[in-house]
C-alpha cells in the first residue's frame, strides 16, 4: 500500500502551463461569483443613499421603520413615532420602503397577538 502511494507522489510532474491555467480559471470563477455580485450590490446601496429624501419611509440595518425628516451630510433624522425621532447614520439605511403588510411576523409578536386572540 505505501508502495503505491511512493509511486503517485513520483509520477506527480506535469505541465506547469496546466496548473497555471487552472489557477487563472479558478480566480475568474471567484471573481464572477463573488466579488463582482457584491460590488454591484455596493453600487446600489450608495445609489439608494444618494437618493434619500425628505418623506421617505425607509428600514435600518437594526429594523427600525421611520420616514425620514431630516437628511444631512452623514445622518439622517428618522421620525419613529409622531413627536420621536432619531439620528442614525445614512449608511444605516438597509431599504427604501415601508415593509409589506403580508410579511411574517416576529415569533414573539405572533406569540402575543394568539394570547390576545385566546383572551
Amino acid at each position: 500500500m505505501a508502495e503505491s502511494f511512493l509511486i503517485l507522489a513520483q509520477a506527480g510532474g506535469g505541465n506547469p502551463l496546466g496548473t497555471l491555467g487552472f489557477l487563472v480559471v479558478l480566480v475568474a470563477i471567484m471573481y464572477f461569483v463573488m466579488i463582482r455580485p457584491q460590488q454591484k450590490q455596493l453600487k446600489e446601496h450608495r445609489a439608494l443613499l444618494s437618493a434619500l429624501k425628505k418623506g421617505d419611509e425607509v428600514v435600518t440595518s437594526g429594523g427600525i421603520l421611520g420616514k425620514i425628516h431630516l437628511v444631512e451630510d452623514r445622518t439622517v433624522t428618522l421620525e419613529v413615532s409622531s413627536g420621536v425621532r432619531i439620528r442614525v447614520l445614512k449608511t444605516a439605511i438597509s431599504a427604501k420602503g415601508a415593509v409589506p403588510e403580508g410579511a411574517p411576523a416576529a415569533p414573539a409578536a405572533a406569540a402575543d397577538e394568539k394570547k390576545k386572540e385566546e383572551k
